[in-house]
């Protein structure tokens, strides 16, 4: 019979019991508790017995003793040296072992050591306070949600108690230090289509926030302004507000989601790398909530980013912890491909998956491509003494000759046999272009800035 199946109220009874012992009648004690206790189990009355008019004959009172005088006396006479941590240790388990499972043997160890009943009387009585507490709590309730809004707020708290009891005790207080965000989350009641960005320096005001009705025509109107060609900059503005109006309300659902996709290709189309970098990183947690989006997208374009960024570790981390669905996604495959061409030095693969990026990868890829081009004209002007101009636009997936010719003197290595001919006729010098490619890889892409960063 387990200790853990007893009732509260014996508990408390035998914690009580414990604490009254003395070394004088601990034994026999003991052993009067061990017997009363087996005969309420046989007889089912364990939960049903008033264990608080239940008194044991060997506690009553005696003539005190001289704990301190006996146990001098005793370790005197048997000449034993003071028990050792695991040793006490041990022979309590023992002890409590005996008492719990009702034995009836009749050999009991003697700890000599009030202080080792005390902590015992203690340690029942926490298991009590456990179970008297496990007692008033309330089984956990589902937060009420707006679902055909979309809203993730609720207003009040579950009141639900566990089906075992008849009589349901008060719910304990809230803790005081902790923020009751429910109590705080508001509901807009703003009907305009647009609102510019503005910073919030105080709380927000239901009528300054639009409510989700609002928000989704907000959002079609956003898109067909986008297809106009209306300026990034006002586009942007009213993205920002739009996320505002959903964070203040506490609204994460697929929409959201939608929303923060929406303006973060934008974003990547106008080279706007700190809003992108924003929106990629609140995505990254509405994923992991389990929102469903276009979640292999934008790991793709996390893969590449970090590719940029060019964060070995976090990346490594980061595709570690990809599962097999993700990786079958042709954005995601691309991306590791991309990734494994610049590990490799592998500049042929790598250009080649440039000019076939899915989706809006080749955006990304512009950031840190030119970087890549100095690392393979370092690599080709180890390789040949002259390539012509055509070729290395090929290779390098540059828009035109013209192209290449520009980034080659932008870069100090406008290096040709035979500069006064045609740009179709060039031919490129590697070893007078390779003595100042390395210097000129590191002034200007040994360090990376990436605004917004993530």
């Amino acid at each position: 019979m387990s200790s853990e199946s007893w009732p509260p109220q014996l508990k408390e009874w035998v914690a009580r019991c414990l604490g009254q012992m003395t070394d004088a009648n601990r034994t026999e004690a003991q052993a009067e508790l061990r017997q009363v206790i087996a005969d309420a189990f046989a007889a089912h009355t364990l939960w049903t017995t008033d264990w608080e008019a239940v008194h044991l004959k060997s506690l009553a009172p005696k003539p005190a003793l001289n704990f301190s005088n006996l146990k001098r006396k005793n370790l005197s006479e048997n000449n034993q040296p003071p028990l050792s941590k695991k040793a006490k240790k041990a022979l309590k388990l023992a002890q409590h072992a005996q008492v719990s499972t009702g034995s009836h043997s009749s050999s009991v160890l003697d700890y000599n050591d009030q202080l080792a009943l005390n902590r015992r009387a203690e340690r029942f009585q926490r298991e009590h306070e456990l179970e008297r507490m496990k007692s008033l709590k309330l089984a956990p309730g589902k937060v009420p949600s707006n679902n055909g809004n979309g809203y993730s707020y609720g207003n009040g708290r579950a009141t639900t108690l566990s089906s075992n009891r008849s009589t349901p005790p008060d719910e304990p207080e809230a803790d005081p230090n902790v923020l009751d965000w429910d109590r705080h989350t508001i509901v807009g009641t703003c009907t305009d289509t647009f609102k510019d960005y503005l910073r919030l320096t105080s709380d927000p005001r239901p009528e300054t926030i639009r409510p989700y009705a609002v928000l989704q025509v907000t959002l079609g109107e956003l898109k067909k302004r986008w297809r106009a060609k209306a300026p990034y900059n006002w586009i942007c503005s009213q993205f920002k507000s739009l996320r505002q109006d959903l964070t203040v309300q506490r609204i994460k659902n697929e929409f959201t989601v939608q929303v923060y996709e929406i303006h973060a290709r934008m974003a990547l189309e106008t080279s706007d790398m700190v809003e992108y970098n924003q929106c990629q990183a609140t995505l990254k947690a509405l994923y992991d909530l389990g929102i469903p989006g276009k979640v292999e997208e934008f790991t793709a374009y996390r893969i590449l980013m970090l590719l940029h960024g060019r964060n070995r570790s976090e990346l490594n981390l980061y595709v570690g912890q990809l599962t097999s669905k993700q990786k079958m996604d042709e954005a995601v495959k691309h991306a590791l491909a991309v990734q494994r061409a610049i590990a490799l030095g592998n500049y042929h693969s790598l250009f080649a998956l440039y000019l076939a990026a899915p989706n809006m990868g080749a955006y990304i890829m512009d950031h840190f491509i030119d970087r890549e081009r100095v690392r393979a004209f370092i690599t080709i002007s180890k390789a040949y003494r002259t390539l012509p101009l055509k070729f290395i636009q090929n290779e390098l997936a540059f828009d035109s000759l013209e192209a290449t010719r520009t980034f080659l003197t932008d870069h100090s290595c406008a290096f040709f046999v035979n500069a006064n001919v045609t740009d179709n006729d060039k031919i490129f010098d590697c070893k007078a272009a390779s003595y100042g490619l390395m210097q000129v890889y590191e002034n200007k892409y040994r360090k990376v800035g990436i605004k917004g960063a993530i």
